[in-house]
């Protein structure tokens, strides 16, 4: 199932949270050689969780963490504007309708269709939340993976080449792509309406949430 929690929802859920941080440090550092910060419990965090970002998290059916992902606010410090901002030849990303995503992990042993999962609750999120798009920083190896799940970004800037590439991209949030993302995934719309506003409430009360995560970041 997907869950959807911000930084400080994640105490109620631990075996999920620090699932997801020891899957980050496996993947980041260990199989993908970023230089990131491992802590002594095998976890990787940075500075940006601790500005209560939101979390797409898909939990196993044994409640384990098999894949998620983060998202802030371009209104307040993201990863594109203070760490990438050459990608976009120096232009500051800062609207309150796009949202950096980060951090999208896989656990090793994710079962098939997890990332699909993973960008339907993203869509949701945008959708819901009324957004107009995602962006964010990504290696490679991520380009094919997109495409693959049928919702690929708008590279707006690359650096490097062949397996050192990175390069920002903005994906548009649709209802059109939301229904793309429930076939790829084979998640229906009721299921995943209803995993939404268990979080959430009803759509009234969303656009409200997403003032209040807006709020955090700042």
């Amino acid at each position: 199932m997907i869950h959807y929690l911000y930084a400080d929802q994640l105490s109620t859920y631990p075996k999920l949270r620090d699932g997801m941080f020891r899957d980050r440090a496996l993947q980041f550092k260990n199989r993908l050689g970023w230089e990131v910060e491992v802590d002594a419990n095998g976890k990787e965090c940075d500075d940006y969780d601790a500005l209560n970002p939101l979390y797409v998290i898909w939990e196993n059916t044994d409640g384990t963490h098999g894949g998620s992902m983060r998202f802030l606010p371009t209104t307040g410090p993201t990863m594109v504007n203070d760490h990438f901002n050459e990608l976009s030849d120096g232009v500051h990303i800062e609207s309150p309708l796009i949202w950096e995503c980060t951090r999208f992990c896989l656990a090793p042993n994710a079962p098939a269709g997890t990332a699909t999962a993973l960008m339907l609750g993203g869509s949701e999120v945008g959708v819901n939340f009324h957004l107009s798009h995602a962006v964010g920083v990504f290696d490679e190896r991520m380009v094919r993976i997109f495409s693959r799940l049928g919702w690929g970004p708008v590279i707006m800037g690359t650096q490097g080449e062949g397996r050192d590439a990175i390069s920002l991209g903005f994906w548009e949030y649709s209802k059109e792509i939301r229904e793309k993302m429930y076939e790829k995934s084979g998640i229906s719309a009721a299921q995943s309406a209803q995993w939404f506003n268990r979080a959430f409430g009803t759509p009234s009360a969303q656009v409200g949430d997403a003032e209040k995560s807006l709020t955090f970041a700042m």
